[in-house]
């Protein structure tokens, strides 16, 4: 890690480049966006698991002209040919290649590591990227157990390195707005929030025969610490998010980033108490895991906030099939990636009167603005600065999202309701405790300061 080189790229400022949606970026427009930058300048990029949302971090990063891919990190070969092969679209020269993470936190060059492998795999290449000495972007969720998410946030606390987390709601305007209009207070009392992801696009995960692995991939090390199985390609790449083993399904995957506004918005931590019901009811024979249908109920004092997932089905609340609603005394707001609105309450006045308004409403706020590209430009911006305190999602927010949403798994998986013991940061019911644990396997340990 060059610190003189650092000091030196606190200068300047960045501008954010292009706007549009980013998940489906052209690459020779990037080209046309990035400037020429001396060498001193440069921010190092090393990516970490480069087939999906890592791939996507990397090329909202590199809008900004200051950064510079220069390592990526896969366990399938033909994924690194073809990202190589989108970045030269971008004039961009190959980076080295890694199949082995802790070889590319070797590279002295690299400043910065952008983590979008696996949720299993969260733990053990933040807490290794920190003592590298680097910078991390990590996808969310920051962890695949309760327990990985404690070690990490205990990492982070201890180093000086810029940790953002890919909550990038957090950076986009209207998100922001919305929460600034639910802390007004204009609601009035809000008892209820909910969040919610009726997926539609989602089909069931077919059940597949083991097949031996394929040419070009690194199994062992895409297993890491997860126990050792035969090749199944359900497991692989995009949805091993539906097996326990990797991921906590959509509860950790949209759940994150949508529980984390319900708790922004309630300036609400751990609950009291969780329960959820739910199970595969869409699917019930197809070769997924994690419930496809969810209702968990999180009791704070004074309010709730619900979950509720479903795959198959867009309808989901208020004509969204994703979304944010603070359900308050004098009216409701409603948010998602689309934009924000409030819908007011009815003022009883007597039957057979005509019902007055409680509050105006309020028509959709559209949304205006690409919330991962200024999520990334807020990450280095912090890189440049070194200032922890301007991230948008520091670990404390990737933390707390993750915690909530991995009780709610646990809650699912004991079928009890469970009581949280806040000061000894675990649960009542010694029979849930077991699911906050995570179990390393194949040689790999759990990382302890």
């Amino acid at each position: 890690m060059h610190h003189t080189r650092r000091n030196f790229i606190k200068k300047g400022s960045l501008a954010l480049a292009g706007s549009g949606a980013t998940f489906l970026f052209p690459m020779e427009l990037l080209a046309t966006l990035r400037k020429k930058v001396g060498p001193n300048d440069r921010i190092n990029v090393g990516l970490i698991g480069c087939k999906g949302m890592g791939f996507t971090d990397l090329i909202s990063i590199l809008k900004i002209s200051e950064t510079n891919v220069v390592a990526l990190c896969d366990v399938d070969e033909s994924v690194l040919r073809n990202r190589t092969a989108d970045l030269e679209k971008a004039g961009i020269k190959k980076p080295k290649w890694y199949t082995d993470y802790r070889e590319l936190l070797e590279n002295k060059d690299l400043d910065v590591v952008v983590i979008g492998t696996p949720d299993h795999w969260h733990c053990l290449q933040l807490t290794d990227a920190l003592q590298a000495g680097k910078d991390v972007y990590c996808e969310k969720p920051i962890a695949n157990s309760i327990q990985e998410a404690n070690i990490m946030k205990d990492f982070v606390g201890e180093s000086d390195r810029i940790v953002q987390i890919g909550q990038w709601q957090r950076s986009q305007p209207h998100f922001v707005d919305a929460i600034n209009f639910v802390h007004s207070g204009q609601l009035g009392e809000i008892r209820l929030a909910k969040a919610w992801a009726y997926q539609g696009w989602m089909q069931p995960v077919p059940i597949l025969p083991n097949t031996p692995v394929p040419v070009g991939v690194d199994y062992d090390m895409w297993l890491g610490p997860a126990p050792k199985r035969e090749f199944n390609k359900n497991r692989f790449h995009f949805s091993f998010r539906w097996f326990w083993d990797y991921a906590g399904g959509l509860m950790t995957d949209w759940g994150v980033h949508l529980i984390d506004y319900a708790l922004y918005g309630m300036k609400a931590g751990t609950p009291r108490s969780v329960m959820a019901l739910g199970g595969k009811f869409a699917y019930p024979d197809d070769a997924s895991e994690t419930p496809d249908t969810l209702q968990t109920v999180f009791e704070y004092d004074g309010f709730s906030i619900l979950w509720e997932h479903a795959t198959g089905i867009d309808g989901g609340n208020y004509g969204r099939n994703h979304g944010i609603a603070f359900i308050g005394n004098n009216g409701t707001l409603v948010l998602d990636r689309g934009g924000w609105e409030v819908i007011p309450e009815n003022e009883f006045k007597g039957w057979g009167k005509e019902p007055g308004k409680r509050m105006e409403a309020i028509p959709v706020q559209q949304n205006k603005d690409n919330g991962l590209d200024l999520h990334t430009v807020n990450f280095i911006e912090a890189v440049k600065s070194r200032d922890v305190s301007s991230l948008n999602a520091p670990i404390q927010v990737g933390y707390d999202a993750a915690l909530v949403s991995h009780m709610g798994n646990v809650a699912y998986k004991s079928g009890d309701r469970i009581y949280w013991d806040g000061i000894k940061g675990e649960f009542k019911q010694e029979a849930a405790n077991e699911f906050l644990k995570a179990t390393y396997h194949n040689g790999w340990k759990l990382p302890m300061l």
